[in-house]
């Protein structure tokens, strides 16, 4: 129901003397005072609101039944990430046509399902992007992002798998900006964390896994920058429950990058790169 809907279903009297009591999941319930002498009266009124994220799976028909990819359009809505050196594009913009490319063309090759944390210009919280994966018990989550830094010179993809510690001092702050309030801070000591840590350990092993064949297919075809694999504690790699990655495509503040990844014809390459490391990850794990 759009707001124009319940306006005219219970009167703009209504509306203006309305009261939002609750929140609930998927829903917003508001309390409808009246006024004048029969200011006591009250009804209530739930207004449906969109999911946060889609839990829509993309396949071919010859892909019944094959793991899940979860593809993450970095950014969105309220959130525009970087914006580049022309000031003509935005990082949200660029991240859900290079998403959207790619699960376009694993359909189309039919050797996995895919599904989308955003398919529009949305904002979504970190959790509610790896909740997607858990929901749909994804194989693999990869997450696209494009980088911003002060040196005009730098330029590049590079692909982050997860970690306790930082690779470096730049994939330490490139987490830091991404995990936004999410401190990472966790228990220690029970049964319950210490199993958390050995399912920790082997996802961040798979993850690493997953990053070295991307920067392998992207070698030659992409514009890698040096040292391409990097790790950090990524909060949305570590809720995704499944081997995740944060490609990042290049950067936005670096002239040449932009015409790259502006460019159809250069992503492609790219997309085709990412859905080559994607499938041969896959077809590793189900060989196991």
């Amino acid at each position: 129901m759009t707001w124009l809907d319940m306006r005219n279903r219970v009167g703009t009297g209504a509306i203006a003397g309305a009261a939002v009591t609750v929140v609930a999941a998927g829903a917003i319930v508001f309390a409808l005072v009246g006024r004048g002498s029969d200011a006591s009266a009250q009804s209530s009124l739930t207004v449906n609101l969109p999911p946060p994220a889609s839990d829509r799976v993309y396949a071919s028909p010859v892909a019944r039944g094959r793991p899940i990819v979860v593809i993450d359009a970095g950014h969105g809505g309220r959130d525009p990430g970087a914006t580049s050196v022309s000031g003509q594009v935005r990082e949200k913009e660029l991240t859900l046509i290079l998403a959207q490319a790619l699960r376009d063309e694993l359909v189309k090759r039919g050797r996995v399902r895919v599904a989308m944390t955003r398919d529009d210009d949305r904002y979504l919280a970190l959790d509610d992007r790896a909740a997607v994966a858990r929901r749909l018990n994804a194989a693999m989550f990869v997450s696209i992002h494009i980088d911003s830094a002060p040196n005009p010179l730098a330029r590049g993809a590079s692909v982050y798998s997860l970690s306790d510690v930082a690779s470096d001092a730049e994939a330490a702050q490139l987490a830091a900006r991404e995990n936004g309030d999410f401190a990472g801070a966790q228990g220690h000591g029970t049964v319950e964390t210490m199993l958390a840590d050995l399912a920790m350990r082997s996802q961040m092993s798979a993850s690493a896994d997953l990053a070295s064949r991307l920067v392998n297919k992207a070698a030659g075809r992409v514009e890698l920058r040096p040292n391409p694999h990097r790790f950090a504690a990524f909060h949305v790699l570590r809720r995704a429950d499944a081997p995740a990655v944060l490609f990042e495509a290049g950067y936005l503040s670096n002239a040449d990058d932009e015409l790259v990844l502006r460019n159809p014809a250069d992503r492609s390459k790219m997309v085709l790169a990412l859905a080559q490391a994607i499938e041969a990850d896959v077809a590793s794990h189900s060989r196991r």
